[in-house]
């Protein structure tokens, strides 16, 4: 009697299991986790900018596998490492988080990701250079210094020799700005870093550099009457000849991603 007791209860112990539930940590360090979910940035990127034909790569993500690391870089958000390996501590960060442009001769020539990770008492940062390409894709990682990236990342949409050109993607106020700002240099109103501070905040009221806002605009005489005279037909038209090939190629089309 007693045995038949034992055998008619198999499942006694089944309840019992459930009473105590242990959290699941499996997920913390799994290497099969989306490791984006797991990394947590310190500020948000900052809004999209720059040339009109390129916005069609936000939303969009790019990755480029080097040794053991696999990188992603997603534009106008962030770039991301990865140690492709199987640890139970293998590294994932944010190597950059998108901030603003780098403009060199008023041009358009990289994208700057900052506030990653903490590397010892800094954060990283990445600079990702834009290069003509067949496809767009991710075709270059280097660390020349430590904790600061650099990026190659190829595209069609910047083959056209005008395609990283800042003034015609400014606004028609700012682009009136510019031409008083050339002027003003041209009539030797204004020094040389006069020039590269006004510039500075015509490309921050754009929105393409982060507002540093802690200088102030050199005054600029208005009354010259120098306004109709040759040097400003000269001016604007040089300007004008920067604006039309672009307008051409904006006609055109761009390429395709």
């Amino acid at each position: 009697e007693v045995c038949s007791a034992l055998v008619f209860r198999p499942y006694s112990f089944a309840g019992k299991m459930k009473i105590v539930e242990e959290p699941n940590t499996f997920g913390l360090n799994n290497p099969f986790l989306a490791q984006g979910s797991r990394l947590q940035p310190k500020v948000t990127p900052g809004p999209v900018s720059g040339p009109a034909h390129l916005r069609r790569l936000a939303g969009k993500c790019f990755s480029y596998i080097e040794s053991t690391y696999k990188y992603e870089f997603c534009p106008f958000h962030n770039i991301t490492q990865h140690e492709q390996s199987f640890r139970w501590n293998a590294y994932s960060g944010i190597l950059g988080i998108w901030q603003e442009w780098e403009i060199v001769n008023n041009t358009f020539l990289a994208m700057w990701m900052r506030e990653g990770d903490a590397c010892g008492n800094k954060n990283r940062q990445t600079k990702v250079i834009l290069t003509c390409g067949g496809s767009s894709k991710l075709a270059q990682v280097s660390e020349p210094t430590t904790c600061v990236y650099s990026l190659s990342f190829e595209t069609p949409l910047v083959c056209h020799p005008h395609s990283l050109l800042v003034y015609p993607t400014l606004s028609d106020k700012l682009q009136m700005e510019w031409d008083e700002v050339e002027q003003a240099r041209y009539e030797n109103l204004i020094t040389e870093q006069g020039y590269n501070n006004l510039l500075r905040d015509i490309f921050e009221d754009a929105g393409f550099l982060k507002s540093q806002k802690v200088k102030e605009k050199p005054d600029i005489t208005t009354t010259s009457k120098t306004h109709d005279s040759l040097q400003k037909c000269n001016q604007v038209s040089s300007l004008e000849r920067i604006q039309k090939p672009f307008a051409t190629m904006s006609s055109n089309g761009s390429p395709d991603i």
